[in-house]
């Protein structure tokens, strides 16, 4: 029997919003990404993929076919702080405690962070989605610096930036990863979480973001 359509049915109508839970993973030299840190005050994470544009190609008079250019996963990261291991992330050095040399080499690093899922029914608490991304890129933030006046404001930070896909077994190589809780069997979700936020123990296991083959096979097992 063919099912009928039908639009904003109730519990069906959800949307996304906020961010939270930030982690930042700088980058081992081998490539991997072993200890986690938590970022707090991230206020916004713009996602701006770019790419993806037809190049169209021309024979026998007619337009024959399009090629697509390569996608590139980009973001914005805007925040009122950033965790101190971030410094290597952003080009500046530490030779001493307390002093900062700036115009330095820029380490790369992953981000994992948290939107919520909400619909008309169970409000934001209906579900969450995790982000994953991988080899990210911080390019230089500008800085606003202004007198404290009536209408006080903190300074919020912004970064660009790039990326550099991780391979996937079995699919082109990719920046980022998207995982829905309300999809994903709770079981595997907890445990994936224990590997980005780092569980305890004994002895306790520090937060570290795992490779996409190794979240393809937590998801799926």
């Amino acid at each position: 029997m063919t099912q009928l359509l039908s639009w904003d049915s109730v519990g069906e109508k959800t949307y996304e919003t906020g961010v939270d839970h930030g982690v930042l993973y700088p980058q081992a030299s081998d490539g991997t990404y072993p200890l986690g840190v938590a970022w707090n005050g991230l206020v916004t994470v713009t996602e701006s993929p770019s790419g993806a544009e037809a190049n169209p190609q021309y024979a026998d008079n007619i337009k024959y076919l399009n090629l697509l250019s390569a996608e590139i996963f980009g973001a914005t990261i805007e925040a009122f702080t950033y965790p101190d291991e971030f410094g290597v992330c952003d080009g500046t050095a530490s030779p001493e405690v307390g002093l900062f040399v700036g115009q330095q080499s820029r380490k790369p690093f992953g981000l994992c962070y948290r939107t919520k899922i909400g619909n008309d029914t169970d409000g934001v608490d209906h579900g969450y989605k995790l982000h994953l991304v991988y080899g990210c890129l911080a390019s230089p933030s500008e800085k606003a610096y202004q007198t404290v006046n009536e209408s006080p404001e903190a300074i919020t930070f912004s970064w660009e930036v790039t990326t550099t896909p991780a391979s996937v077994t079995g699919l082109k190589p990719t920046s980022a990863l998207t995982i829905d809780s309300t999809l994903v069997d709770p079981t595997a979700l907890a445990a994936l979480e224990a590997i980005l936020y780092g569980a305890t123990g004994t002895p306790d296991v520090p937060a570290e973001l795992p490779t996409p083959d190794e979240v393809i096979a937590l998801i799926g097992a």
